[in-house]
C-alpha cells in the first residue's frame, strides 16, 4: 500500500519524541524513560485522524502468530511487567512457551521466521496478556481490513499479502520509535533488534543481561542482534 507522507507531521513528531526522550533518559534512565514513551506512543496513535479505520478489535489475533522484533530495553521492560502483573501460573506458562517458541525459532532467517506462524506466549483467552507493556512492534501493526491479516495467517508462505493500514495511524507510531531509539542510541544504548522469543529466553537464561545493557554495552553473549534503520531516517538527518 502506497501512502502520502505527511512531512511536517513526521517531523514534528520525531523532534518533539527525541527531546523529550533525551532528556528521560538522562534523568530517569532508560528503562523508566522508555516506559514514560509507551504511553506517548499509544496517544499519538489515539489521536491519529484515521484511527477509526482501523479494524484492530479485542479478540482478533491473526496477528498474534507472526514474528515480533524487539530491542533491549523493551526485553527488560516486559519482563519487568510479568514479574510485577502476573500470577505465578500465568508466568510459568508463558515462560513454558517462551522457551519452546525460541527453540523452533532459533538459528532461522528473518525470511524463513517470516514463513513460521507461532503463538505469542503472551496470547491468553484471545486477549494479550501484557497489553500496557507489548512491543513497539504490536503496538505499530494495525490493519484497515482483517481478511488482509487472517490471508497472512492461513498462507505465511505468501509473503507478497499487503494488509491495508491506516496511513496516519503508520506514520505517528514509526516516527516515535524511531525518535526514541535514536535518543537511545545517541545515549549510548544497544539499539539492535532481536526476535522477541530468543530474546526472552536469553534475558531469563544471562542474569547479567540487563545491567549488561544498562551500562550500554551488548546486553546478551549468546545472542547477536540486528541493526535496522528507521522508517524515517532519511528525513532525520
Amino acid at each position: 500500500m502506497e501512502i502520502s507522507l505527511d512531512v511536517p507531521f513526521v517531523l514534528g513528531v520525531l523532534a518533539e519524541e527525541q527531546q523529550l526522550a533525551q532528556r528521560e533518559i538522562r534523568e530517569l534512565g532508560v528503562v523508566q524513560a522508555y516506559e514514560n514513551s509507551r504511553l506517548r506512543h499509544d496517544a499519538r496513535i489515539a489521536a491519529a485522524p484515521d484511527v477509526s479505520t482501523l479494524a484492530c478489535r479485542a479478540g482478533c489475533t491473526w496477528c498474534c502468530h507472526f514474528s515480533v522484533d524487539i530491542r533491549g530495553v523493551e526485553v527488560f521492560t516486559i519482563l519487568d511487567f510479568v514479574e510485577r502483573s502476573l500470577p505465578a501460573e500465568e508466568k510459568a506458562r508463558i515462560f513454558s512457551e517462551v522457551r519452546a517458541n525460541s527453540t523452533a525459532l532459533k538459528g532461522l532467517d528473518d525470511m524463513e521466521r517470516m514463513r513460521h506462524n507461532v503463538k505469542c506466549p503472551f496470547l491468553s483467552a484471545g486477549r494479550c496478556s501484557i497489553y500496557e507493556a507489548r512491543p513497539q512492534t504490536c503496538r505499530n501493526y494495525h490493519a484497515t481490513d482483517v481478511a488482509g491479516c487472517q490471508q497472512s495467517f492461513e498462507d505465511p508462505d505468501n509473503l507478497e499479502i499487503d494488509p491495508e493500514f491506516a496511513p496516519m495511524v503508520y506514520q505517528a507510531g514509526a516516527a516515535h520509535v524511531d525518535a526514541f531509539t535514536r535518543a537511545m542510541r545517541e545515549a549510548g544504548y544497544d539499539t539492535n533488534v532481536y526476535e522477541m522469543n530468543t530474546a526472552l529466553d536469553t534475558a531469563l537464561s544471562e542474569p547479567d543481561a540487563r545491567k549488561r545493557f544498562e551500562q550500554k554495552r551488548r546486553p546478551f553473549k549468546k545472542l547477536a542482534g540486528d541493526a535496522v534503520s528507521g522508517e524515517f531516517e532519511d528525513l532525520a538527518g
